[in-house]
């Protein structure tokens, strides 16, 4: 990232079913991964500097982005002999600010949340949101800059090291503003099906295979019936 203004080294984790579903097509089932996955999952989120996700993701699947269950303290303690906060920093992307006020994620004070939103909403929500959050970010235009948001986190919050749990449209704007380094995914024994069924990837993607980003597998492991995949950008110099 030697050519670029300094921002986090973004990973994406996802679970994800064998035709590439996050969610079923009415997503009322979000979370199918197995133990392990979570696990990974949490393992992840201990060598962060802080947590993103989409605001839809938050209120579908009650997240609230800490160090998941950790009775002995052993990932705070982990976390704290890596140099980074007892807990990551929390980072909601709401472009519309309509993240709920009723969020479990609210419930939970280990962490700062800062919401990421754009000029397109209601001052009102922004408002709203502005009573709840220890910061809300607004940027101008009807989309969320991540671009200059993550730039924002690395200059202003310190954050190295930036960790995605989705869904798929904020993990598509990423994509496309070609802000992933690595992407983590746990691949499960199902089949959702859907046209509508979100995926890894949602938005309207590239057109033209010269457009895709290029990516190396660097690692692959089967624990039970998942696939556990680690794939590294080409060309990246991370």
């Amino acid at each position: 990232m030697s050519d670029r203004s300094p921002r986090p080294f973004v990973l994406i984790n996802m679970a994800m079913t064998a035709d590439a579903k996050i969610a079923t097509t009415d997503r009322s089932i979000t979370t199918f991964g197995s133990a392990r996955d979570l696990a990974h999952l949490y393992a992840l989120r201990a060598t962060a500097d802080a947590i993103l996700c989409g605001a839809r993701t938050i209120e579908e699947t009650g997240a609230t982005l800490g160090n998941g269950p950790d009775p002995t303290g052993r990932l705070r303690k982990k976390r704290l002999r890596n140099g980074l906060t007892e807990y990551p920093l929390r980072v909601v992307v709401s472009g519309s600010a309509s993240l709920s006020s009723k969020a479990t994620l609210w419930k939970t004070k280990t962490a700062p949340i800062i919401v990421l939103t754009s000029s397109r909403a209601p001052a009102a929500a922004r408002k709203r949101l502005t009573a709840l959050a220890d910061a809300v970010w607004t940027n101008r235009g009807t989309s969320v800059d991540l671009k200059s948001a993550l730039e924002r986190l690395h200059s202003e919050r310190g954050v190295r090291r930036l960790l995605c749990e989705g869904g798929g449209q904020l993990n598509g704007a990423l994509f496309a503003a070609d802000l992933v380094d690595e992407i983590h995914l746990t691949v499960c024994p199902l089949l959702f099906g859907g046209r509508s069924a979100p995926s890894i990837f949602d938005g309207p993607g590239f057109d033209r295979l010269t457009n895709a980003t290029r990516w190396h597998q660097t690692s692959s492991r089967r624990v039970g019936d998942e696939l556990f995949v680690v794939f590294r950008r080409g060309g990246s110099d991370q």
